[in-house]
């Protein structure tokens, strides 16, 4: 995958070595204390399984323990861009402001074919912990899109698990990068979801299911977002002829490795298809190459097809 040609972002924020993710307790800007992360992964899971937003009960807990509300915590929280660094970089700034740039001009374009305005999302770079608009954010929860903030959340340890853990990509190789650009432009793609009106719409629905229909409805929303990246990837071949040999495989690989069947095996021993929630090897890999081919969104009807 070449860089040298791709545009750069300004909308990378870079909270590694912020202290985010330090110590057993997060301290709040002028709050009196603040939850202990078993106690967030607590409430996380228990509002996952009564079925209410995870970030209510840890907003309601960190007002409790004085740290004040979920806002007030964002709007404190470290902010640093390219320039507050003075210009400081690293292979991975580089790539994610590459890849997010491209992004930018991508949609930005295709959004004005169609008579609409692309608003570009914020990518937040983080080491272990960090706040989010939709609650706290931690590594193991790897990179995902917050609709509240119009932010991607990426915890930049995840593209060595990629390499180590997944083994998504061949450890030290140039096509992972491009495995790296497939995740991150996957989250993009939950943002273009959130602007075109796709992802209220959905959530407004599995109110009314239960949780095996909500899955499937997951699995739906996230099969479409292998597909809008595959529809970047498209575009950013034809604009600036980025891909190099090995680069679509590697990311073939990266999206059987994170399939739910796949991931499910290596965990537990079995699959159960009515917990997935992305989806499986297959199944990814088949919509990022239905909209690599295609370019168009309309390949992505993940929604009306009558198979995944």
């Amino acid at each position: 995958m070449r860089l040298d040609q791709l545009p750069r972002s300004e909308n990378v924020e870079d909270r590694r070595g912020d202290g985010g993710g330090g110590g057993g307790r997060i301290r709040i800007p002028g709050g009196r204390g603040g939850l202990g992360i078993g106690t967030i992964i607590l409430l996380g899971l228990l509002g996952w399984w009564l079925g209410i937003d995870p970030s209510v009960l840890i907003n309601m807990g960190d007002i409790l323990t004085g740290g004040g509300s979920s806002q007030q915590q964002t709007q404190n929280a470290p902010r640093q861009t390219q320039a507050d660094t003075g210009g400081a970089s690293d292979q991975t700034k580089e790539l994610v402001s590459a890849v997010l740039g491209s992004t930018e001009v991508v949609w930005g374009k295709m959004f004005r074919e169609s008579g609409e305005q692309y608003e570009p999302p914020t990518l937040v770079m983080f080491s272990g912990a960090t706040r989010s608009a939709c609650g706290f954010a931690q590594s193991a929860m790897g990179p995902f899109y917050c609709p509240r903030d119009h932010k991607v959340y990426l915890d930049t340890s995840f593209f060595q698990d990629l390499e180590r853990r997944f083994r998504a990509c061949d450890a030290g190789s140039k096509a992972c990068q491009f495995s790296q650009a497939y995740v991150i432009t996957h989250e993009v793609g939950h943002h273009v979801q959130n602007l075109l009106g796709i992802l209220p719409k959905v959530q407004r629905m599995q109110q009314n299911l239960d949780k095996s229909e909500t899955n499937q409805l997951q699995v739906r929303v996230e099969l479409q977002a292998d597909c809008l990246a595959g529809v970047w990837a498209n575009h950013s071949e034809q604009e600036w002829q980025f891909i190099e040999p090995g680069d679509v495989e590697a990311a073939m690989q990266t999206a059987s490795a994170i399939g739910d069947d796949r991931l499910q095996r290596q965990s537990q021993g079995y699959v159960v298809p009515d917990a997935f929630t992305h989806g499986s090897s297959a199944q990814r890999t088949r919509w990022f190459m239905n909209g690599l081919k295609s370019g168009k969104v309309e390949s992505c009807d993940t929604f009306s097809a009558a198979g995944l």
